[in-house]
């Protein structure tokens, strides 16, 4: 037969074990959803780099068949020619 004090011990220890498991998966989930967006970030930023890769080289490959600058950001760009060039296009 078990005393009380062994039985008060035993459920104690029970809830006890308890808290600590639910604390601790908490803990553990949050670090995991942090990588988790420090992951989604992460490939956020690989696809626009990709994206301003891709646009570089379009802009490239558009001057390159017109020889005329597109991008106003390069110093050879020349808004009259380019005016001419979208007047014609339209």
């Amino acid at each position: 037969m078990t005393s009380p004090v062994l039985n008060v011990v035993r459920y104690s220890a029970l809830v006890g074990g308890i808290g600590y498991g639910v604390v601790h998966r908490r803990t553990l989930q949050a670090r995991e959803d942090d990588k988790a967006a420090q992951r989604a970030y992460k490939h956020k930023e690989d696809l626009i780099k990709q994206a301003k890769k891709a646009y570089a080289q379009k802009l490239v490959a558009k001057q390159s068949d017109t020889g005329i600058v597109t991008d106003p950001e390069n110093p050879a760009f020349d808004l009259e020619k380019f005016l001419q060039k979208f007047e014609q296009e339209n």
